[in-house]
This record gives structure tokens, C-alpha cells and sequence, in this order.
């Protein structure tokens, strides 16, 4: 069986002021779907493919199958990062148990943040930005093109795509301006289900 997408609810409206439909469109569309088509034309007729996306990208990092690895894993990134955005008014609000979490590894929501925030702005060049969980501990983790918690074995529950392609079209150059927007769209809703699991 061959990956699918499931196009975001919010796709043809786009999360402004955040991410415009424009943006959405061609990050969805362009980008993901090319990583979809990618990766079943590499596991097509193969052992892997009645496999999960997790099984493939394990494969793909231990036989160093590095076409395989970066577009599997870049298929599973973005798909997490749909999932990690709502529109404003359906994005709902930190849950108590996440919110003890974040204070207790952060010291408070604000700071917690800001650190994110930092962070995802010194990720230099393309990558990603993740909220993980490891043991119960909230950890701020960066990684570079196109790694991914899958093969780190944390728990992921947040994560911010910093590469170019998912700002430039609405904020060009200035990373720290998409990233501020970006957290009106933070779906804190699917943050706690990742906590939960």
C-alpha cells in the first residue's frame, strides 16, 4: 500500500497572518506532495512497502538509503506540521498538564516561547525546530534538513518548519517575523493529544 496525504482543513483559506493560502498551497501541494510521490516511487515493489512511514525512515537512516531517508522523513515532518497548526479560533489553549510540564522544563509558558523561539532562529540553514518529550521532560531539540524525532526515539509534540520554502513567499528573509506569526496558529489542541499518547 502507498503513503497518501491528507490535505489541512485549512489548506485553500491559509492561516493568516501567519501563512497565507498562497504559501499553504504551494508548500502542500509543491513541496510535500513531491516528497509523497518520491517516496512510494522508492518503495514501490519493495519490501517496505506495506511498511509505515516510521519502518521506512528507520530502514532508509540504518542501510543509508539517503533519498529514501530525506524524502520519507520530510513526508512525516510535514505531515506532523500540518497537524501542529489551526486556524486561530480553533487552535484552543495550553492544557493544564502541559502547561505544568512547560514550567517545570522552562520555567514558565513565556519563556518557554521565547526559548523555542531563539532556537528555531538559530537553526542555521534548513531544518526543523521540535517541543519533545523525553521520559516527561520537555526538551527544545533543533535538527538540520530533513532529521527527524523519528530516529532520535523522543516523543514529538510540537514542531516549526524553518526551512525557507515554508516562509519566503510572506516574510521573505525575516525568519524571527514568520516565526512570531507562527504561534497564532499553534495548535495546542493536537499538543496535548502527543502528550497524552
Amino acid at each position: 500500500m502507498l503513503f497518501t496525504l491528507n490535505d489541512p482543513a485549512y489548506l485553500k483559506t491559509g492561516l493568516e497572518p501567519a501563512i497565507s493560502a498562497k504559501t499553504l498551497d504551494f508548500h502542500f501541494n509543491g513541496h510535500h506532495k513531491a516528497y509523497l510521490n518520491k517516496t512510494n516511487d522508492l518503495v514501490k515493489g519493495t519490501s517496505l512497502e506495506n511498511k509505515s512511514l516510521e519502518d521506512v525512515i528507520l530502514v532508509a537512516k540504518t542501510t543509508n538509503n539517503a533519498a529514501l531517508f530525506n524524502n520519507a522523513t520530510q513526508l512525516w515532518n510535514h505531515s506532523f506540521f500540518w497537524d501542529c497548526m489551526a486556524p486561530t479560533n480553533q487552535t484552543g489553549q495550553i492544557s493544564p498538564e502541559l502547561e505544568k510540564l512547560i514550567k517545570e522544563s522552562f520555567g514558565s509558558v513565556a519563556d518557554f516561547k521565547k526559548k523555542f523561539t531563539d532556537s528555531a532562529i538559530a537553526n542555521f540553514g534548513s531544518g526543523w525546530t521540535w517541543l519533545v518529550n523525553i521520559n516527561g521532560k520537555l526538551e527544545i531539540q533543533n535538527t538540520s534538513n530533513a532529521e527527524s524525532p523519528v530516529t532520535l526515539r523522543v516523543t514529538p509534540l510540537l514542531t516549526v518548519d524553518v526551512w525557507e520554502h515554508a516562509y519566503y513567499l510572506d516574510h521573505q528573509n525575516r525568519r524571527p517575523e514568520y516565526l512570531n506569526k507562527w504561534w497564532e496558529v499553534v495548535n495546542w489542541k493536537f499538543v496535548d493529544q502527543q502528550l497524552k499518547q
